[in-house]
């Protein structure tokens, strides 16, 4: 009875040892940016159980992190004889593919060339962003890694935090001088079996090195400002504190409260063209948290609209605002066919807020660009587009009807010929047969050389009309009435 009691109760403990090592701390998805390598000694001393523990082991330490550019970047750089990077920093974007890739490493054997190592690892950490910060993990069995001292020392001094994981069997001594201080969460020295044990405590120191402590402004405008940091309260753990104001004038500081799970906030009724200062401080009862402060410039109020108006078929009325004759030394317009036509320019004064651009093409779309030059010499431009209207096709000039036997007229007319393709013609027509009933519409086409036509069955008081026809369209047209007079026309 009590050996099945004491089954039960290992049990229990290797399933909450597997709840724990599942666990994924939510506060760490989002927390942190920079870069780890992992220097993993993959040499012939290593036995392939104790490798495969130390690959599973980096697999639930780096689980909760969000990789990628602006958050985790991982590499691993194996040590052999020779150094192999297994991958480098950009190269997975999500857990999946860190952990796909982590469980497929085949261990090279051989010698432990960890000098030669970290030859590369200095490259690779080096090239980076100098501000990010940088973690090399060095995972190793500790067995005669060689001399490392002075690459370590070089990699430190260019701002790189190292922290290592021994197995046992290594040189404490070697370890101590190569980690970064403080040694008690920077040095672990743990049997390959009860690895797991050190998982939370290295996370966490991890954590503290790459945490994104910062305060970012990531919108910005004449009146507004978007900050931005990354989330170190909970909704039921605190709140945070923001407050700003503007440096070199004076007038009272802005406080907002906002709650644990805010990650951004929108400044309002700001001053353009100003500075201002702004501290974000996170309040908790349980751990105290560094301000995090950013200073940031709004932007000198700019054009908000630009407008056209009165498009003829040459001309467009270009106007802007707001005005600001205090503040903009002048405003210059550009103005050309769209895409590629020749680019004109206008310059205006401060007062100005509209102008007529002339001598247009017809039927042609422009792309129309103000800019106001500023007093601090910064320039803001808005651009529209803007289309003429199609020029006014040419009208008939004359139109005669001249009367020749009943029902019958002959139509003269005269016309602009530069671009004529023809003429329409138009009329009421009645026959004997259709004298009772009400007249037909009848019409005809005649190419650009009539210059008149003989018409029959007129009815009467048929109202004759000729259109002149161009490519674009028909131009204006004349209409005559054709009068009865005892059997004849006028």
């Amino acid at each position: 009875m009590r050996g099945f009691l004491l089954r039960c109760v290992l049990l229990w403990a290797m399933l909450q040892r597997s709840k724990t090592q599942s666990a994924v701390p939510a506060t760490a998805l989002n927390c942190c940016e920079g870069d780890v390598l992992l220097l993993l000694d993959s040499s012939g001393s290593v036995a392939n159980r104790e490798f495969s523990s130390l690959l599973h082991f980096a697999t639930i330490l780096l689980r909760p992190f969000s990789l990628g550019r602006g958050h985790v970047r991982v590499g691993l750089l194996q040590v052999g004889t020779n150094p192999n990077l297994e991958f480098g920093l950009d190269v997975h974007n999500n857990q999946e593919s860190l952990e796909k890739a982590l469980q497929s490493v085949s261990q090279l054997q051989g010698d432990t060339n960890t000098k030669a190592a970290l030859r590369v690892a200095q490259g690779l950490l080096t090239e980076t962003d100098e501000n990010m910060p940088k973690v090399l993990l060095w995972l190793t069995d500790g067995v005669e890694p060689g001399d490392v001292g002075g690459a370590m020392t070089e990699l430190k001094a260019q701002g790189v935090s190292v922290l290592a994981v021994s197995t046992v069997h290594g040189n404490y001594q070697v370890l101590q001088r190569a980690v970064t201080p403080p040694l008690e969460s920077h040095l672990y020295s743990v049997d390959i079996d009860d690895i797991d044990i050190i998982t939370e405590d290295l996370r966490e120191a991890i954590i503290k090195i790459i945490r994104a402590e910062r305060l970012r402004v990531v919108d910005l405008t004449s009146h507004s400002a978007v900050l931005q940091w990354r989330p170190v309260l909970k909704v039921d753990s605190g709140y945070y504190e923001i407050s700003y104001n503007s440096l070199g004038k004076a007038g009272p500081e802005t406080k907002r409260t906002l709650s644990g799970n805010s990650s951004w906030v929108e400044l309002t009724n700001l001053q353009p063209d100003t500075t201002y200062t702004a501290a974000l401080h996170p309040e908790s009862n349980q751990r105290l948290f560094n301000t995090l402060s950013v200073n940031f410039t709004t932007h000198v109020l700019g054009l908000t609209v630009v407008s056209v108006s009165d498009s003829g078929s040459r001309q467009i009325r270009v106007s802007w605002g707001p005005l600001q004759p205090a503040g903009v030394q002048r405003y210059t317009v550009e103005y050309g066919a769209f895409p590629s036509g020749e680019v004109l320019t206008v310059t205006l004064p401060s007062q100005q807020n509209s102008t007529l651009l002339t001598g247009l093409q017809p039927g042609t779309q422009y792309l129309v660009t103000v800019s106001a030059l500023h007093r601090n010499g910064k320039e803001r431009a808005m651009s529209v587009r803007a289309c003429t209207q199609e020029a006014a096709l040419p009208a008939l000039s004359d139109l005669h009807l001249i009367p020749v036997e009943h029902q019958e007229v002959q139509v003269a007319w005269q016309a602009n010929q530069e671009g004529l393709k023809g003429y329409w013609l138009s009329w009421e027509s009645q026959t004997p047969q259709t004298y009772t009933s009400k007249p037909s519409i009848s019409s005809l086409y005649l190419p650009a050389s009539s210059r008149s036509t003989r018409l029959k069955h007129l009815a009467p008081r048929s109202r004759v009309c000729v259109s002149p026809v161009y490519s674009s369209g028909r131009g204006e047209g004349l209409c005559c009435t054709a009068e009865r007079h005892t059997d004849s026309l006028s």
